[in-house]
C-alpha cells in the first residue's frame, strides 16, 4: 500500500464526518476527492480510524456491504431512510459526492 500521510487520513475523516444523514458515498468517491491512488487506502483508514465517525455511510461501489457487517450496516442505513433493496443500497437515489476542501 502507498504511504498515507496524516493529512490524508484527516481529510478522509473530515469527509466521512460530513456525509449527510440519509446519504452514502463510496470508498472510491472518497479516494478521488482526497487524491488517494486507491479506494483500498480509504478502506484501510476506515478499518483503523473511524469508530467515532458515521462509518456506515461509506459503502462499496456495488452498494453491498461486507457480509460480516451487512445486517448492522444496512440496518443503520435503513433507519436513516437510505433505500435498500435485496441487501444492496440503491446508490442512484442516495449517493453523496464528496469534494475536497
Amino acid at each position: 500500500m502507498a504511504k498515507v500521510t496524516d493529512a490524508e487520513v484527516e481529510a478522509v475523516r473530515a469527509l466521512v464526518a460530513s456525509i449527510p444523514r440519509g446519504k452514502v458515498t463510496t470508498y472510491g468517491d472518497l479516494a478521488g476527492a482526497v487524491g488517494l491512488s486507491s479506494p483500498r487506502i480509504v478502506g484501510w483508514i476506515m478499518r483503523t480510524d473511524s469508530a467515532d465517525l458515521p462509518w456506515h455511510r461509506v459503502i462499496s461501489a456495488s452498494g453491498r456491504p461486507p457480509a460480516h457487517m451487512a445486517a448492522r450496516q444496512l440496518g443503520r442505513l435503513a433507519d436513516e431512510g437510505v433505500p435498500v433493496v435485496d441487501g444492496r443500497v440503491v446508490l442512484r437515489e442516495c449517493r453523496w459526492t464528496p469534494t475536497a476542501s
